[in-house]
């Protein structure tokens, strides 16, 4: 028979500091009022990093939480595949290997893995893959720390759809045979024709940094095609989401009429609710991050864990996880809670 795959527990780290939607405001200069930063982008408050909140320091602090959650010994876990972003403590180190080393997974390997907005799902559907067809690995923990927001500009009104971008880290540990929390089915759609209509502009080999640069640079996550990248995902974002929901529930032999929570990355609000609307889906079925921000990848991992705590999430809840990355791809997973 074919393995299955279950989630063993999750592990969430949020810096304590905030920034408020009056502060949003403010840094974007009256642009946009504190009302529609609530009510429009759908953000009260985000997270943002203390001064000790490395991208690679946040993944530890998630991936310890996991394991105290879940009462595993770190010397079993076969694999780390690091979700966290490329803005890290240091360039060209591999994140996988330092949270290897701090948490004493000294039996583990590692990879850093990198898909934007949609890692931890496409995280999922890899680890799930290398599961079931490796005999040799038993316990796989994704994991990884997330800080993009640095590279805001606020006064940048291209931006308004990533002023939203907070902090943290979350880590979720699957295992075969669990015969719970299991993972049913996975999707991803690609579209590269959007690859560079967004990124950081000043820093790598096409622009590098200069004593000329340096200041902007600091600030250069742009639109770098704004025109094309908007017209483009009004074209085809939205049936992309459908699509990987569809072909997911799909495969795990289920409908949307079985969705019992929407685990979905946070997005402005409107978008939030047409979702919901389109899934025939109530409020109390998901939960909305405007509290914590975008935290890149990291939005789901936080989302169920958040809602297992809320008693949102109990067993025989089919939860669907939903993600979009730029560059562009979008990503859906279905799992049923609870015995399998």
């Amino acid at each position: 028979m074919t393995p299955s795959v279950g989630i063993l527990g999750t592990g969430i780290y949020i810096p304590n500091e905030r920034m408020s939607a009056k502060e949003i405001s403010e840094a974007t200069q009256g642009v946009w009022t504190e009302e529609a930063v609530i009510q429009k982008l759908g953000i009260r408050q985000k997270a943002i990093p203390g001064a000790a909140d490395g991208t690679q320091e946040m993944g530890v602090k998630a991936a310890l939480d996991a394991i105290q959650n879940t009462g595993i010994d770190p010397k079993t876990i076969d694999c780390i595949l690091c979700v966290g972003e490329e803005w890290k403590e240091y360039p060209l180190t591999t994140s996988a290997l330092y949270i290897q080393d701090k948490i004493g997974a000294v039996n583990a390997w590692g990879i850093d893995l990198a898909n934007r907005c949609c890692t931890t799902v496409s995280a999922i559907k890899i680890a799930t893959d290398m599961l079931i067809a490796d005999p040799e690995i038993h316990i796989i923990m994704i994991v990884g720390g997330y800080r993009n927001g640095d590279f805001i500009d606020y006064t940048d009104k291209n931006m308004s759809m990533m002023y939203n971008l907070g902090a943290g880290a979350g880590a979720i540990i699957l295992q075969k045979d669990l015969q719970k929390n299991l993972l049913l089915g996975s999707h991803i759609i690609a579209d590269g024709s959007l690859s560079r209509t967004a990124g950081v502009e000043i820093g790598g080999i096409a622009q590098p940094i200069t004593c000329e640069n340096l200041d902007t640079s600091r600030k250069s996550l742009r639109l770098m095609d704004p025109i094309k990248m908007k017209n483009r995902l009004n074209e085809v974002s939205m049936k992309n989401w459908v699509r990987c929901i569809d072909k997911s529930l799909e495969k795990a032999n289920l409908t949307q009429n079985d969705i019992g929570y929407l685990a979905i990355l946070h997005i402005k609000r409107s978008g939030h609710e047409s979702m919901l609307q389109d899934l025939n889906l109530t409020p109390d079925q998901t939960i909305y991050l405007e509290d914590y921000g975008h935290i890149g990848q990291i939005d789901q991992i936080l989302s169920l864990h958040l809602a297992l705590k809320a008693g949102k999430v109990k067993s025989g809840t089919v939860v669907c996880m939903l993600a979009a990355g730029i560059g562009y791809v979008w990503a859906a997973n279905i799992i049923k809670w609870g015995d399998a």
